[in-house]
């Protein structure tokens, strides 16, 4: 269990808590994908960012599955133009694609530690 402040500078933790809000809006994700990331499906991908985004806001503990979970459902939103925001991320974030690859490439060293036990594998409990 970890904390955001604990693995993460802030600016990164408003990126990852900006790319769950993505699946509420312009992200449209199938049962399947969302059963892929660790979720139960697509209503329940909705509830659980919902859920991260405040865990990360509160600075709530979060287990190894839920931070893979959180970073999986970041790629996908902002790299995918399919299920994700796409081409359209900066757009809906305001974001740009370089700063926001950048940051996520920081993102994924600072967690590879936490979200390892998953790598290959579904993220769950």
């Amino acid at each position: 269990m970890a904390r955001a402040s604990e693995l993460l500078a802030e600016h990164e933790v408003e990126l990852l808590v900006r790319a769950l809000l993505e699946w509420g809006g312009p992200a449209h994700c199938s049962d399947q994908l969302a059963v892929g990331m660790g979720f139960a499906g697509e209503r329940d991908l909705l509830d659980q960012c919902q859920r991260l985004r405040k865990a990360l806001g509160e600075g709530t503990p979060l287990g190894a599955a839920d931070w893979a979970r959180i970073l999986l459902a970041t790629e996908i939103v902002f790299v995918s133009d399919l299920a994700g925001s796409g081409v359209e991320w900066q757009t809906t974030t305001g974001r740009d694609d370089e700063t926001t690859i950048r940051t996520l490439r920081v993102i994924q060293r600072k967690l590879a530690r936490t979200v390892s036990p998953f790598y290959g594998k579904r993220p769950s409990e």
